[in-house]
């Protein structure tokens, strides 16, 4: 059961009109930069052929959501954001090596019922160059931090509205809001692993699951994205150093 409450660590924020409250139109304006956000990550013409221009669609994508945050919250958007902790970096760690473990093992048995398409961008790596591969991995943090801004934004609007439009309990709320969160984000992977809905709703699903736990035990997207980032380098890590054993 996702965590609601704690004498150590902040609240949720926006949801009670703490440290201030949003209204239906201002999270709905913090959503379409969420969706424009990701359009601009997809769009062909972000990206330019060399190396570099893959930092572009990276920085867009967490830029956009966080400016639209800043457009209904003012400074207050910092909210999202808090010092880490030692026990933040140990969250980080151990949410990072529990979603290893299940998306290995939910990856094992889809694989067994054909579905489980390979991610392109482990190709694209390993064909790369060192500068490139270095490059690729140092874009992934702000590509991360976006993707955790496609899910942590609409958990918070979704816990909004579930909290105080609709008056569900707030434990009843966070449970609701985190399981739904993560259907935007599986679906986004789509175009990513051939249009495969139940390998993204299953495995991506459950990923982001697991990921999501980051944040609603530290209320600190500093640790969702330290975690998803330490899932994806060593996911890459491995991948390219079993491509390099001699076959």
């Amino acid at each position: 059961m996702p965590p609601t409450g704690s004498q150590d660590r902040p609240d949720f924020p926006f949801y009670d009109n703490r440290p201030i409250g949003l209204s239906g139109p201002q999270w709905l304006l913090v959503l379409a930069g969420v969706a424009l956000a990701f359009w601009l990550l997809v769009a062909p013409w972000t990206r330019p052929a060399p190396a570099w221009g893959m930092w572009i669609p990276a920085l867009l994508f967490c830029t956009v959501p966080l400016a639209a945050m800043a457009v209904v919250a003012g400074r207050h958007w910092t909210a999202l954001f808090h010092r880490l902790r030692g026990r933040d970096l140990l969250l980080m760690v151990g949410i990072a090596a529990l979603n290893l473990v299940i998306t290995l093992l939910i990856g094992l048995l889809m694989n067994g019922l054909d579905h489980g398409s390979a991610n392109p961008a482990f190709k694209s790596i390993a064909e790369a160059d060192t500068a490139t591969r270095v490059m690729a991995f140092a874009a992934m943090v702000p590509q991360l931090l976006g993707e955790e801004l496609l899910t942590i934004l609409p958990l918070l609007a979704l816990l909004w509205w579930l909290h105080t439009r609709m008056k569900l309990r707030k434990r009843t709320a966070v449970v609701l809001a985190w399981l739904l969160s993560a259907i935007p984000f599986a679906l986004a992977h789509l175009p990513t692993y051939q249009w495969d809905l139940v390998q993204c709703l299953a495995i991506i699903g459950s990923a982001r699951l697991v990921l999501s736990l980051a944040y609603l035990f530290s209320r600190n997207l500093w640790v969702s994205t330290g975690a998803h980032v330490l899932n994806d380098w060593t996911l890459f890590g491995i991948s390219l150093m079993l491509g390099s054993l001699p076959h």
